[in-house]
């Protein structure tokens, strides 16, 4: 995981969550603002400590973990 130097989980950093860079902005609320429709520029606007690299490797980790397990779906 070293591409991905920028993504820390610490126990005292909200509640040991994927984190960008040791604050307290996690790789979930990254992720659920590029779903809910809003750009990298428009969260770089609202979260100016952010940098692109940042939400880039949020994407990449997300990726990784959704690979990282098989869940079996219901049938229909």
């Amino acid at each position: 995981m070293g591409q991905l130097n920028r993504i820390t989980q610490q126990p005292g950093v909200m509640g040991g969550k994927a984190c960008i860079r040791g604050m307290r902005v996690t790789v979930g609320m990254v992720v659920g603002q590029i779903g809910a429709g809003h750009s990298i520029e428009e969260i770089l606007a609202d979260y100016p400590y952010l940098e692109r690299e940042d939400i880039m490797q949020a994407l990449r980790y997300a990726a990784w973990r959704a690979e990282e397990r098989e869940v079996t779906l219901a049938t229909m």
